[in-house]
């Protein structure tokens, strides 16, 4: 999704960098329109996440295959969060417009909405700390996510999107990645 138009409100320049996620969190409240995206889903534990996070360069092998035209960074969608089990998670990736699915490869579209979304320079191993600080932020403003509390602390997401911005092939170095996080929020009309 490009949460670069449609910008609702902002609370400052987007980011943050490691430890000081919680001090310099600036998320950004954007309107976005439905976002085309072709994806693999699976079922991971979050000690396992390289099962689905392998199958990116697979989407996008196939994808440059079909001659289809990418509409930004790779992602993961997390239809399903559940720390201590399995989580439903989709490696994907956004396109001008989906080409027909093939074996695993699904298409879709990404839900049109409010997101809040802030951006993270560092190791995707900081990224809890990030979310924490995104939640804690969303509390105070009186926001409420697109989110249902599942048994045992487990939570199901409208859309709650992780998109890695730096090309792992250009900058190896984890530690200087740029990661957005964009959550949607629930409907308040």
């Amino acid at each position: 999704m490009n949460h670069d138009s449609h910008n609702e409100t902002a609370t400052g320049p987007n980011g943050t960098s490691g430890a000081a996620a919680g001090a310099a969190l600036r998320p950004v409240l954007s309107v976005q329109p439905d976002q085309p995206y072709a994806f693999i889903r699976g079922s991971v534990r979050m000690d396992n996440f390289g099962l689905i996070a392998d199958r990116l360069g697979e989407l996008i092998g196939w994808l440059s295959a079909q001659g289809a035209e990418f509409a930004g960074a790779p992602f993961f969608r997390f239809n399903t969060v559940d720390m201590d089990g399995e989580s439903d998670v989709e490696a994907g990736v956004p396109v001008v417009a989906a080409p027909a699915p093939e074996g695993d490869i699904q298409t879709g579209a990404l839900p049109a909405g409010r997101y809040a979304t802030v951006r993270h320079t560092g190791h995707p191993d900081q990224l809890f700390d990030v979310i924490t600080a995104l939640r804690t932020w969303a509390d105070e403003e009186g926001l409420t996510w697109d989110m249902t509390p599942l048994e045992g602390g487990a939570e199901r997401w409208g859309c709650r999107l992780e998109s890695y911005l730096t090309d792992p092939s250009v900058e190896p170095d984890m530690d200087k990645w740029e990661i957005e996080l964009s959550f949607r929020l629930a409907d308040t009309d």
